[in-house]
């Protein structure tokens, strides 16, 4: 019997990691941004304030990762940003 190509399972086994890998940050994203908008909601804006420097630093480190694209990452925490500032400008008022 011929033997299967070994660098072809081999990127097979690399691409599930990535996969798998590229998953849960996409993952973590999305609850780092569901926490902020549930905050903004609630209008609590000093939870507010701490969740979006956390969902900031997720966004980036996804972004610098290729993850997700760096414009779209500038995107999520531009519009994070502004819902929170909404809630500061708020409550300050």
């Amino acid at each position: 019997m011929a033997r299967k190509n070994l660098s072809a399972l081999k990127r097979v086994r690399q691409a599930e990691k990535r996969r798998l890998r590229n998953q849960d940050y996409k993952s973590r994203i999305k609850t780092f941004t569901k926490k902020v908008e549930s905050a903004v909601a609630a209008k609590d804006a000093e939870a507010a304030e701490r969740l979006l420097r956390e969902a900031i630093k997720v966004i980036s480190k996804g972004s610098s990762k290729g993850i997700i694209h760096r414009n779209t990452a500038s995107r999520k925490i531009s519009r994070l940003t502004k819902k929170v500032n909404a809630i500061l400008k708020s409550e300050a008022a």
